[in-house]
């Protein structure tokens, strides 16, 4: 692993990156039994919608907050507390599911649940990755950053759909566990001093600091253009809140093909991943992010007119190969561009946008599929994509024309508060 990342050499970023894998398999196991058990009850795709909604109202509003308390706490307590709220999900699920229930509002009112886990603990976990190594481990902690989360979307997916022919309470159970396990692996950390720029003091409670995240990324046009992409690509080109569907009605497959369809763009970043851990984006790092953004979806439209299930694999594949570039350009963008002392808040800012644009495009899926069909839904918000990527240089010609990923600085000037880890 240290020869994959020599980021890997530093104890506490282990410690987190083993926490993030932890959490990352808990929701991803969460979510495949949740979709897999609410659709097979109702045949409803606009259920899977709901779900989705339910999951991104406590992110929205809870995202500018929560990255406030993320500069303002020790980031690693915050991160832990949010691991056993997730914990705590997955038991309530389990008990849910044990009672025989089959209305969709107690599921409805969990996914509100892991919303508001993952509206504390996300900025404070994704703040604290570039302070764990030195500035020349940087590329390594975040490639590294990309393979825990693309490797929890392959394990925690194919473990969910397996078990979940055995049990869904097992399923659950097993989430609450990996959560209280990368709950451990955070309060083992060692606490570190607060970060000062400038010799500034703590950073000030009020509408006004909690806000200024979101101002830096709408005066920093590199940051708006990469993040904003982002949603939008998610928001139109995400098909994943409709894999049950696809899986059962449409390819033909059960809950442990669901899981594998869940777990197929996961493998392709995989894949992506090692190609940059080897060969690293050098050079055309703009054109390159509207490239891999416009190709992510092509993939979503050959998926939506796949009846062939090795043909959607191979696209759900490509879909995730593609997705791991932009990902490792934007998440290196935003970690050079912003300063410590306003991590927590931009890092926020980047959830509302990316993390919380997945339960935003589920809904919109389920709501659009229910509309004009499943299918439809997909090809058309494939085609939406790539015409996004094809025009994108024209609305942010900034972010088109970088060229090398380490030439990006913080802007020059910048209050001076201290974030804590």
């Amino acid at each position: 692993m240290r020869r994959i990342g020599p980021a890997f050499e530093e104890r506490e970023f282990r410690l987190w990156w083993l926490a993030l894998l932890g959490m990352g398999v808990s929701l991803q196991m969460l979510e495949v039994a949740i979709g897999w058990e609410v659709y097979a009850q109702h045949r409803s795709p606009l259920d899977l919608g709901w779900i989705g909604l339910a999951e991104f109202v406590p992110m929205f509003v809870l995202a500018l907050p929560a990255g406030q308390l993320a500069d303002r706490l020790p980031r690693r307590l915050v991160f832990a507390f949010s691991l056993l709220l997730g914990a705590g999900v997955g038991v309530g699920l389990a008990l849910v599911t044990a009672s025989g229930d089959t209305s969709v509002s107690p599921y409805l009112a969990l996914a509100v649940g892991a919303g508001i886990a993952m509206a504390i603990g996300s900025p404070a976990a994704r703040a604290m990755s570039t302070t764990l190594v030195s500035p020349d481990l940087l590329q390594s902690a975040m490639t590294l950053r990309s393979i825990a989360t693309q490797m929890s979307q392959v394990v925690g997916p194919a473990l969910g759909g397996l078990l979940y022919a055995t049990s869904p309470t097992l399923v659950y159970l097993l989430s609450a566990g990996v959560c209280l396990s990368a709950s451990a692996c955070v309060i083992a950390m060692r606490a570190r001093p607060a970060v000062e720029v400038d010799g500034g003091g703590s950073v000030a409670p009020g509408l006004e600091s909690v806000l200024e995240g979101l101002r830096f990324v709408g005066r920093t046009q590199i940051l708006l253009g990469a993040i904003l992409l982002d949603l939008l690509a998610v928001l139109f080109g995400g098909a994943v809140a409709l894999l049950p569907v696809f899986a059962r009605s449409v390819l033909h497959v059960g809950p442990a093909g669901l899981g594998i369809l869940r777990a197929a763009p996961a493998v392709g970043a995989l894949v992506a991943a090692t190609v940059i851990t080897r060969r690293p984006i050098a050079g055309r790092a703009g054109r390159t992010l509207l490239t891999v953004v416009a190709l992510y979806g092509a993939s979503i439209v050959v998926f939506g007119l796949s009846r062939s299930y090795p043909l959607s694999l191979l696209a759900l594949g490509v879909s995730g190969f593609v997705d791991l570039f932009s990902m490792n350009i934007r998440s290196t963008t935003v970690a050079l561009a912003t300063p410590d002392w306003l991590r927590g808040r931009v890092m926020a800012v980047e959830m509302v946008f990316i993390g919380a644009s997945n339960q935003l495009g589920a809904f919109e899926s389920g709501f659009a599929a229910s509309l004009v069909g499943t299918i439809p839904a997909v090809v058309g918000g494939g085609v939406i994509t790539m015409l996004i990527a094809l025009g994108w240089s024209r609305i942010f010609p900034t972010l088109a024309h970088v060229d090398r990923l380490e030439h990006i600085v913080p802007p020059a000037s910048a209050p001076a508060e201290a974030a804590t880890v």
